[in-house]
């Protein structure tokens, strides 16, 4: 199992209610693929970008710590591409 970090970048038009189920299907993902969350929580609010991502001049930036084996790290990213509500994904693995 490796340490992981993953900057989610969301939509900024989400409602509060949205944006909660959006975060708890994140963390969720993560659990399913044999994963453990050990923190998780919106880095910024609404943060502007220097160029547009899918017509989005800013977006909410979501960081979730985790561990997972290495093999689940594909898996999580295809799950996370095929949600409209996320703009981009970066995954850093972090030293032990």
């Amino acid at each position: 199992m490796n340490k992981y970090e993953a900057m989610v970048i969301v939509k900024p038009s989400l409602s509060d209610e949205d944006k909660k189920k959006l975060f708890q299907q994140i963390d969720d993902v993560v659990t399913k693929n044999s994963g453990q969350i050990s923190q998780s929580g919106v880095w910024a609010e609404k943060r502007k970008f220097y160029f547009p991502i899918n017509k989005f001049m800013e977006g909410i930036y979501y960081l979730a710590a985790f561990t997972a084996p290495p093999e689940a790290i594909k898996e999580i990213r295809s799950i996370y591409k095929l949600n409209e509500n996320i703009l981009r994904v970066l995954f850093t693995r972090m030293d032990a």
